[in-house]
């Protein structure tokens, strides 16, 4: 795959996503998008059924042609207000007043449905190292990144599964992203609360073998992380997705330590170096 900063142009893909799967594209959303959308759509069928009063007349205590009075007709009618003070009187807009009604049930329906579906939904606020780190650990080449988990929750049997896309040409002479599966040292952790840190031993086998920073850039590797597990107050599995970059990669430094002993047998968790990485001594060096 491209390194980032590079721009993606799609053409001949199905250009009526958003109609087609309208359920998943409010569910993506942004929540100030979701309501928009429905305040919008409400909006729209009160003015076209005021629209329709206004053909049709016969609403007691409207003025005749007064748009206005239509319309907070049929807002009362929607969203089964009813003051009294306007009401239908004639066999128009009675029929008119009927349709509304049950335009009414199905729309509130599908809002509350939609709504319910969007509140409901469990996500995971999971933090990813700015960078991932090619450093040595127990005297050996090893990929590290770190993930946290930034709520007070658990999140019950996490797994994280890596892969990594490297291009290579082929024996017919063409360039080909080819994806390998990256082996973890652990790739579970029972329940994930603040802070883990993911290893993979660089060894003959690995996609990463007998790679430097410039030939990271020239294979254009690209790292891709899923993470997921049960959120432990939902009971709902939740999943989140990560890309390295070969310019996200860094080598010869370690991650600075998080966790730090204190008089008294008490630990410090320093989250301020969930993301800062330092030099390798220079007795450590990492591997070609």
């Amino acid at each position: 795959m491209p390194q980032r900063g590079y721009t993606i142009y799609l053409v001949g893909a199905d250009r009526r996503p958003l109609l087609r799967d309208a359920y998943h594209t409010f569910l993506r959303v942004p929540w100030s998008a979701s309501l928009g959308l429905i305040a919008a759509g409400y909006l729209v069928i009160n003015l076209l059924f005021a629209a329709i009063y206004v053909a049709t007349g016969g609403v007691a205590g409207a003025r005749a042609g007064s748009f206005f009075d239509a319309l907070t007709f049929s807002v009362q009618t929607l969203s089964t207000i009813g003051y009294g003070v306007e009401y239908p009187q004639s066999s128009s807009a009675n029929t008119v007043m009927i349709v509304e009604s049950v335009v009414s049930i199905i729309v509130i329906a599908l809002a509350t449905g939609l709504v319910f579906a969007k509140f409901s939904r469990a996500s995971a606020l999971v933090a990813f190292s700015s960078a991932a780190i090619v450093t040595v650990h127990d005297g050996k080449p090893t990929l590290m990144f770190r993930v946290g988990n930034r709520r007070g929750n658990t999140i019950l049997d996490a797994t994280v599964r890596v892969t990594a896309s490297r291009r290579i040409t082929t024996a017919e002479g063409d360039a080909f992203y080819k994806i390998y599966d990256v082996a973890l040292v652990r790739d579970h952790q029972i329940g994930l609360k603040r802070g883990w840190t993911i290893m993979h031993v660089i060894d003959e086998a690995s996609p990463l073998h007998g790679l430097d920073p410039a030939g990271a850039v020239e294979c254009e590797l690209e790292l891709g992380i899923s993470l997921s597990g049960i959120d432990d107050v939902s009971m709902q599995q939740v999943t989140v997705i990560h890309e390295y970059g070969d310019r996200d990669l860094q080598f010869g430094v370690r991650f600075a330590d998080t966790l730090k002993p204190l008089p008294g047998g008490d630990l410090l968790l320093d989250q301020r170096n969930f993301d800062r990485t330092v030099p390798l001594p220079t007795r450590a060096s990492v591997p070609a």
